[in-house]
């Protein structure tokens, strides 16, 4: 069973930036495109970004593109989200999420994916 595990949220000022990182265990990522996804109270989860399991250059959301990136590294089994000029609508409960392989057509849609970690709050806020 793979578990994800999400780390690096927190309070950032507007402009400011921050790493997530998503950990998996009891199975490689090596095969599985990882998601990231963000929620406010009372709003639908937003896919914002996928990378596949090949790593490669991701794909976005227009909300996030040219600020954020995504990459991986299979040696460690963790994928990385790198946010930058970070804005007050940034602010959300960020998830990593696993589908297998790669990232066309649903990669964004969170119906597509298998498994989830269990988020990490990022606060944008001066």
């Amino acid at each position: 069973q793979l578990q994800l595990v999400e780390s690096g949220g927190g309070l950032v000022q507007p402009g400011g930036s921050l790493r997530l990182t998503c950990v998996g265990s009891g199975v490689t990522l090596e095969h599985w495109a990882i998601g990231w996804f963000r929620q406010v109270p009372g709003k639908e989860r937003e896919g914002i970004s996928c990378i596949g399991s090949g790593g490669g250059g991701g794909t976005y959301a227009d909300s996030v593109r040219g600020r954020f990136a995504v990459s991986r590294d299979n040696s460690k089994n963790t994928v990385y989200l790198q946010m930058n000029s970070l804005k007050p609508e940034d602010t959300a409960v960020y998830y990593c999420a696993a589908r297998w392989a790669s990232c066309s057509g649903t990669a964004l849609s969170m119906s597509s994916y298998d498994w989830w970690g269990q988020g990490t709050q990022v606060t944008v806020s001066s």
